[in-house]
């Protein structure tokens, strides 16, 4: 019974972190490939079947297939969340040209995002 629990738990923990990434693609506050990884992570000890989903997904799948391999981020999709924040962030920040103190805010969670990003591993080159 206490593994049916624990199986129930990850399942219901993955498919949040699977919610919240999709939320993050919406909104760039929230950071998409960490719930991914760690949606991943949960559907591995749990759930065979939604793991194979998450790696066989068309649009990050290959970009969970390399972390669960090496544990790396391509340079290419760095550099596309990069350009994501900038822009997301630049709207918002636009947006609350009325409220210095939030767009101070904002400004220090996007070099926070931007430093996790730029701070994982990428896979060597031949």
């Amino acid at each position: 019974m206490k593994k049916t629990i624990q199986k129930n738990l990850f399942i219901s923990l993955g498919w949040l972190f699977v919610i919240l990434a999709v939320i993050g693609v919406l909104i760039p506050i929230l950071p998409t490939t960490p719930f991914l990884i760690l949606a991943l992570a949960l559907f591995a000890k749990s759930s065979p079947k939604f793991h194979q989903m998450l790696i066989d997904h068309p649009w990050f799948g290959s970009l969970l297939r390399q972390w669960e391999k090496n544990r790396t981020v391509s340079r290419r999709i760095k550099i596309r969340a990069s350009v994501l924040i900038a822009l997301s962030f630049s709207v918002s920040i636009a947006v609350l040209q009325d409220n210095p103190l939030l767009q101070t805010m904002l400004i220090l969670i996007a070099i926070i995002c931007l430093y996790y990003i730029w701070r994982l591993k990428e896979p060597n080159r031949p």
